[in-house]
């Protein structure tokens, strides 16, 4: 069965870095777009970025422009996010997410997600 496996969620430091690593399994997806999300207690489920199938093309949430860089590896079937100058409000669960086609509010397949915390 398909499976998405995320790792690297920490408590990390205001200002510090993180990697974010997503393994996916029970099937190939070198064709599809690949992406993260977030959600917090209460807060429905944020878009953060997506990277399209070969990787020529990456969108990102305004909230994290010119912080956090996606990119993937399709040998390896893995999706990673580059966290750069955290904030405490990046704080969140972080959802790796696969999809024919992912929008800012829709993913086909999803991880169990993975806890960041950023101190202030």
């Amino acid at each position: 069965q398909v499976r998405l496996v995320e790792s690297g969620g920490r408590l990390v430091q205001a200002g510090g870095s993180l990697r974010l690593s997503c393994a996916a399994s029970g099937r190939t997806f070198s064709t599809y777009t690949m992406g993260w999300f977030r959600q917090v207690p209460g807060k429905e489920r944020e878009f953060v970025a997506r990277i399209s199938w070969n990787g020529g093309s990456t969108y990102y949430a305004d909230s994290v422009k010119g912080r956090f860089t996606i990119s993937r590896d399709n040998a390896k079937n893995t999706v990673y996010l580059q966290m750069n100058s955290l904030k405490p409000e990046d704080t969140a669960v972080y959802y790796c997410a696969v999809g024919r086609s992912i929008t800012t509010t829709q993913a086909d397949y999803w991880g169990q997600g993975t806890q960041v915390t950023v101190s202030s």
